[in-house]
């Protein structure tokens, strides 16, 4: 599978040619493997651990927050959310040489064009080609930016969280306030729940920090595939002098055991584009992660067919609280 992107990277590989290639950002297909016979060697920094999953054995990938490697060649793949692109290209570009090589690529409507404002102060910038919807931008560094990690962290508090204060890192979801949907599915959660906890797909760790907050004895755990939603997910437990495990997961596919309680406000976009992959995926096989009597408690979007899959493979569901946008689903096992 070769994405757009990477369709435009391929009309122009001699500027590949044995060269040490560092491909940053949102890559997500098969690219790196079919350069590495024309690289000195090929690596990958990804935040998404469901695409680190997948090709972990098949190239060298990085999956963490910090990056220190350099590599002649760097290849960014842009991603939408403008904070995260920012985040990881300062902290590319201050740890390069004067003089570091960057191609820049990505769609057109994820907003590649700012990447010739973003980049404009730091060196030469220009547009090498446009093509697939996509344009490729090619850059040379000329001053190093300044970045410090501390700088990028937000913290927030809610009258519904109560104490808790809410640490959280660029492209995390809900990361500068409490969402909606999620301050819906904290109204069910009360100071009754026992056993085994997974907060699946934790985003900043606001579910699994509150259930932990109100039910001192629960074990929590969450997971999430997005390396900075995890670094965050562990500081909001840390400051808040709470304990439980954070650990990547792609939906079950790191995630052992049994639990009283699997929560979460699952995501519903990839990327641009809205899917459904991750959710069918957790619904379909949340039974086989359930105690017996376990509950299945999560909330959507109203309009999304979640209670079609809920019903198909729980024979029936139950709707704890609901607005006019969301609806808090919960079935047992």
């Amino acid at each position: 599978m070769i994405s757009l992107e990477s369709q435009v990277l391929e009309r122009h590989l001699p500027l590949f040619a044995d060269k040490s290639v560092l491909l940053a950002g949102g890559v997500n297909d098969d690219f790196p493997q079919k350069i590495q016979s024309q690289c000195r060697s090929v690596k990958i920094w990804s935040w998404y651990f469901d695409y680190v999953n997948q090709i972990q054995g098949k190239s060298a990938v990085d999956f963490s927050v910090i990056f220190t490697g350099r590599a002649d060649l760097i290849v960014y793949y842009w991603t939408k959310n403008k904070q995260e692109v920012q985040f990881q290209l300062m902290q590319l570009l201050a740890n390069a040489p004067v003089g570091q090589e960057v191609l820049i690529i990505g769609e057109n409507r994820s907003g590649v064009r700012s990447a010739e404002k973003m980049l404009a102060h730091f060196g030469d910038i220009g547009k090498i080609d446009s093509a697939r919807r996509c344009g490729l931008y090619h850059f040379t560094l000329q001053k190093q930016p300044n970045f410090e990690l501390e700088n990028f962290w937000k913290t927030y508090r809610s009258p519904q969280l109560g104490e808790l204060i809410v640490y959280s890192l660029p492209g995390v979801f809900s990361a500068n306030e409490l969402d909606v949907g999620t301050q819906l599915l904290l109204s069910t959660v009360k100071d009754n729940i026992r056993g085994n906890v997974l907060d699946l797909g934790c985003g900043a760790g606001v579910i699994g920090s509150m259930i932990k907050l109100k039910n001192p004895q629960t074990k929590v755990t969450m997971t999430d595939i997005h390396a900075m939603a995890l670094a965050s997910a562990e500081r909001t437990m840390l400051e808040n002098k709470l304990s439980g495990q954070v650990l990547a997961s792609d939906v079950f596919s790191h995630v052992e055991g049994k639990f009283d309680l699997i929560i979460s406000n699952p995501p519903f976009h990839d990327g641009i584009d809205t899917a459904y992959r991750a959710v069918r995926e957790l619904i379909s096989n949340a039974k086989w992660h359930l105690v017996p009597g376990g509950e299945l408690r999560i909330v959507a979007n109203a309009f999304l067919p979640y209670p079609d899959l809920l019903d198909e493979y729980f024979g029936g569901h139950k709707v704890l609280a609901q607005t006019n946008k969301f609806k808090v689903y919960s079935v047992i096992g």
